[in-house]
Formats: structure tokens, sequence, C-alpha cells
């Protein structure tokens, strides 16, 4: 396929590798960002998590600002990671930014990026990502990755 490195299926065993690895819940996230990231060609990757009162946090990333990661947060309904929890469909959008629902957050270093692709990742459906795990057993994860920034 071209543009990926090793297409689905090599993503799908990597994956499957990652989750068996005896690894912390936080190791194992920071890894499925960096090989999704690299599979889909994108800058960045990331996976926002639905916590106690149906708050979404910024868990792991690739491409964004690490200093980040468990700062960021947005209520439900809040931003496209909101829509996309809220909706449990994908959003694809080439310029983010002009959308209604989108939530600048500053701390992260989003600037540059102008797509966004959300993907909902709900425990019993997507089975490449059906066991990644938080710390709080209500939550499920919430990926997101942009391809490309706009130069």
């Amino acid at each position: 396929m071209a543009g990926t490195l090793g297409g689905p299926r090599v993503l799908l065993r990597r994956l499957r590798e990652v989750m068996a690895e005896p690894v912390s819940a936080q190791d194992r996230l920071d890894k499925i960002v960096v090989l999704i990231a690299a599979n889909m060609v994108a800058e960045v990757c990331s996976i926002y998590l639905r916590r106690a009162g149906n708050v979404y946090e910024l868990f792991a990333t690739e491409g964004l600002n690490r200093s980040a990661v468990h700062r960021t947060r947005m209520k439900q309904g809040e931003g496209l990671v909101g829509l996309v929890g809220e909706t449990a469909e994908p959003i694809n959008l080439s310029d983010a930014p002009h959308h209604q629902r989108f939530s600048y957050r500053p701390e992260t270093g989003e600037d540059p990026y102008r797509s966004f692709l959300g993907v909902p990742i709900v425990r019993a459906g997507c089975a490449s990502h059906a066991s990644a795990r938080s710390p709080d057993p209500s939550s499920w994860p919430c990926l997101s990755w942009t391809p490309r920034p706009v130069r």
C-alpha cells in the first residue's frame, strides 16, 4: 500500500506485539502512537482517554508537545476530540481550525497543523485497539492524528 510502512497487516501485527509486551499502560500507549504515526506517515498521532466526569485527557502523543500529556483536557462535547467521542464516528477534516467545534490548545504545539482525522476506539469494536486500557476502568480512548501540516 503506497504511503504506508508495511500496510495495515503489518501495523496490526506490530500493535498486537506491543499489546503483549509486559510494560506499563503508559509505555504501551506511547509505543502505539509512534507505530500509528509511522504507518500512516503522519506527523502527529495522539490518544485521548475519556476520564471520570466525561473529560477527555491527552494520554499519549507523537508529534505534539509531550509536556501537554496529562495536562491537556477537554470536557465532553468540547473540541473535535469531544465530537468524535459523542458521535463514535470518524471525522476527517482538511481545515480543522475553521470547524465550529475546533478547540485550540496552545500547550500542544498544534499550530502548524490544519488537517485532522479522528477515529473513536470502542472497546467492543476496533479490534486493533480493543485492548488499550487506562487506569480508570470507565475510560475509552479516542485516537486522532494529523496527516500533514499546511505550509
